[in-house]
């Protein structure tokens, strides 16, 4: 199959309405690029896992992610892709692939990422620095929805040091706010 991202961002918008959460897909989207490029890995296929991760949250946020690869498979994705966007369940109970763990891992983190940008008075990617999201981690009040216990174990999961996972997200992200691509909906602002 071809993982190309103008199909799979459509199938997100028949499948999602909410701005928040189409913005985060984004965000997990980069993320999962940034990653899939550094590993050597297929980035198209890795942005799509990205993308399409949260396609069936909005219609079952209780059962999430259980419905999307009825979504998926009826859009033309296969089992393993479908496999892909499921393992990003905390309770998955697999062992899983590096992809598997690289998702789980940027889901968070790139809400949280986010969060920590929108509160400075630039609301800027590009001018956020680690040392004020270390800040913000230890802030239990801030982002408190944000699982903190996900962040950390997910990175080392991934055998990656956890200020090294962050400032790589935080970097992907802000490279890639301003591409055409993500200016329908910004990612932040």
């Amino acid at each position: 199959m071809n993982y190309n991202r103008q199909q799979a961002w459509q199938l997100l918008r028949q499948h999602v309405q909410s701005e928040v959460l189409l913005k985060h897909c984004q965000a997990v989207e980069i993320a999962m690029r940034a990653y899939a490029a550094k590993f050597g890995e297929d980035i198209e296929y890795w942005g799509a896992v990205g993308l399409l991760h949260d396609v069936d949250f909005e219609k079952y946020p209780d059962d999430h992610p259980n419905h999307a690869r009825d979504i998926l498979t009826a859009a033309g994705y296969d089992s393993q892709f479908a496999t892909d966007v499921e393992a990003h369940a905390r309770d998955w109970s697999k062992e899983r692939t590096l992809l598997q763990k690289t998702l789980l891992a940027v889901d968070e983190l790139t809400g949280f990422i986010i969060a920590c940008a929108l509160v400075r008075p630039d609301k800027s990617l590009n001018n956020l620095e680690l040392k004020s999201i270390m800040k913000k981690m230890k802030d239990k009040a801030f982002a408190r929805a944000v699982n903190r216990e996900t962040i950390t174990t997910s990175a080392a999961a991934m055998n990656v040091d956890l200020k090294e996972h962050i400032e790589f997200v935080t970097q992907a992200l802000a490279q890639a706010a301003d591409r055409p691509e993500y200016q329908e909906l910004p990612l932040v602002g």
